[in-house]
């Protein structure tokens, strides 16, 4: 049984709480969080952008701390699951590994690569594994979209386009400051950036435009450049949508043998030359990919095994592309990404 402690019960801290209840192979055995209330289980304050409402929580038989730091040096807790505000990832996680354990950080993994490649280096130091929580290819149409690239079933990526999009959200004054979230840029694109290096490799350059509003990239359309034979890549990310479109995203996928198609709130379809079909995928709770992302961490605590989806690296990868994206809004011109 993996023994997992949870360090922050904000909106994220509770929904993993809940989604680790339908794990197998693992538990919550400890939480962390400086709030009385919260401590003795009333979680009815928060609220986020999906799923329920916090509600009273029966926290008998799990360990409740005040303080991060005496969570991860419990000797009876294998994995730390890291869910603070963006800008706290780097030196709690790199404590976790440091004291022995295995630390899942929610996404992004780090505000700066130097702070990446310190929690990098911690895993590697220790001999853990740090995963990172990039949630989107555990859902269900990203998922199969993910699976069917990686599968080779109808070939090579030929082109891909991604959308992501929100009105500037009521329910988080952080995600627009960018000391603190990296900006919508960093704390909504990564998405978009891990699903691309995930699914077609790391581009050699980027080429982006975007919206700047008080030193924060709030929208931006970049291309991605591999190089002669590579895939065209397109993807526009933003924060600036009317109130009443709270949220969308989807992708289009243009294999050698067919086009998958997702639009949120519709089906995947798979387009062939011969037909157009919608695959058989169950309504999923939101919950139910972050139970998948758990548990996919549990397993590979278990086994010994890095998890692809989840690894360290790769997350650094996300966000170097998102830095080099800023960076190109602002300067006008093509980055490199080496």
């Amino acid at each position: 049984m993996v023994r997992i402690g949870i360090v922050g019960i904000g909106f994220m801290g509770m929904i993993h709480y809940l989604a680790a209840k339908r794990i197998k192979g693992g538990k919550v055995v400890a939480i962390a969080t400086r709030d009385p209330k919260k401590q003795a289980g009333d979680w009815t304050s928060i609220q986020g952008n999906f799923g329920p409402r916090g509600e009273q929580e029966d926290l008998s038989g799990i360990k409740v701390y005040d303080d991060a730091k005496k969570l991860i040096a419990d000797d009876e807790i294998d994995l730390v699951h890291v869910c603070l505000p963006n800008h706290l990832h780097t030196d709690i996680t790199a404590a976790a590994l440091a004291s022995g354990k295995n630390v899942l950080v929610e996404k992004p993994i780090a505000l700066s690569l130097e702070d990446a490649d310190k929690m990098l280096a911690a895993a590697q130091e220790a001999g853990k594994q740090l995963f990172v929580g990039h949630v989107l290819p555990f859902m269900p149409d990203f998922g199969l979209a993910y699976r069917t690239i990686v599968g080779g079933e109808y070939g090579k990526v030929r082109a891909m386009t991604l959308r992501r999009h929100i009105s500037p959200p009521d329910w988080s004054a952080e995600l627009l400051d960018p000391s603190l979230s990296g900006g919508p840029i960093v704390d909504l694109h990564i998405h978009d950036t891990h699903f691309v290096a995930l699914a077609c490799g790391v581009p050699e350059a980027v080429y982006s435009r975007g919206l700047v509003e008080k030193d924060s990239v709030n929208y931006v359309s970049t291309q991605y450049l591999y190089g002669d034979g590579g895939p065209q890549v397109v993807a526009t990310s933003g924060a600036i949508a009317a109130k009443s479109r709270p949220f969308t995203h989807g992708l289009e996928v243009y294999l050698e043998r067919a086009t998958l198609q997702y639009e949120a709130g519709g089906p995947m379809t798979i387009f062939t030359e011969e037909e157009a079909v919608t695959p058989d995928i169950p309504a999923a709770d939101p919950i139910d990919g972050f139970r998948d992302e758990i548990q996919t961490a549990v397993d590979a605590v278990t086994s010994g095994a890095p998890s692809p989806i989840l690894d360290g690296a790769m997350a650094r990868n996300a966000l170097a592309l998102c830095l080099a994206e800023r960076d190109s809004v602002l300067s006008g011109k093509m980055v490199e990404t080496g």
